[in-house]
C-alpha cells in the first residue's frame, strides 16, 4: 500500500512539508510506504474549462498535474497539504487541485473514487480552517473517504523549526497517519474478503437556469 502525500508549498522543507514528513514517518511506522509530491517553483497555470482532457485523458498543460496523474493510478491513499495564503490554499495548490479532479473528472478515469484522502494546512496563526474546507470540497466531489484525526488537520509555525514544537499539530498529523493506514488495512481486508464497492449509478446533471 501507498500513500501519496502532495506539498502545496513553494518552500520543499518548510511548514506544510514538516507536517507530511511526520505524517510520512508514521505511516511507514505502521508499515504503509509514502511519498512526498512536491509542486516546486514552477508556474502552474489554472484551469482553462478546454475540456481538452476528455480527449487526451490528462491536462492539455503538461506540467507537475500530469505527473502527479500518472503516479495517482499506484496510490492507495492521499494527503493534500497547502500553506495558507490569506486565508486559502497557495495559489499554486489551488491550481493543481482544480485541475488534477476536473481532468480525472471530464476524462472520465475516476482514479480517486473511493480512495481515502485527508486534507493538511499550514499557517503562522490564521486562515487554517478556511483552507481547510476548501480542501475537503475536493474530496466530497470525487467519492473519497475523507480520513480524520483528533482535531483538524493543521499545524502552526512562521517556520519548520516553529511546526516542529507545535507538538499538539503534530501529534494530530500522527493520528491522522495512523488513521489513514487502519483504513487502508480494512479496505484490503474487505477486497481479499470479496466486499464489492458501491454500485454506481449515471451521473444526473440538473441546471438551475433554464
Amino acid at each position: 500500500m501507498k500513500v501519496l502525500l502532495v506539498n502545496g508549498s513553494p518552500h520543499d522543507k518548510g511548514s506544510t512539508y514538516t507536517a507530511l514528513e511526520e505524517i510520512s514517518r508514521t505511516l511507514g511506522e505502521e508499515g504503509v510506504d509514502s511519498e512526498i509530491f512536491q509542486l516546486g517553483l514552477d508556474p502552474l497555470s489554472g484551469c482553462i474549462d478546454c475540456k481538452k482532457c476528455a480527449t487526451l485523458g490528462n491536462c492539455v498543460f503538461n506540467d507537475k498535474v500530469n505527473e502527479f496523474l500518472e503516479m495517482a493510478p499506484f496510490a492507495e491513499g492521499f494527503i493534500f497539504g497547502s500553506p495558507v495564503h490569506y486565508g486559502s490554499c497557495s495559489g499554486s495548490m489551488t491550481s493543481f487541485m482544480d485541475r488534477v479532479f476536473f481532468s480525472d473528472f471530464i476524462s472520465g478515469t475516476n482514479q480517486f473514487i473511493h480512495k481515502p484522502t485527508a486534507a493538511v494546512v499550514a499557517a503562522r496563526r490564521a486562515g487554517t480552517t478556511a483552507a481547510f474546507d476548501q480542501l475537503n470540497k475536493y474530496f466530497h466531489l470525487a467519492q473519497m473517504p475523507v480520513v480524520t484525526s483528533q482535531y483538524w488537520n493543521m499545524v502552526h509555525g512562521a517556520s519548520s523549526q516553529e511546526v516542529a514544537d507545535d507538538q499538539e499539530g503534530l501529534q494530530t498529523m500522527r493520528v491522522l497517519a495512523r488513521n489513514m493506514a487502519w483504513l487502508l488495512k480494512c479496505i484490503e481486508a474487505g477486497k481479499q474478503s470479496g466486499v464489492a464497492k458501491p454500485a454506481r449509478e449515471e451521473r444526473i446533471f440538473t441546471n438551475f437556469v433554464r
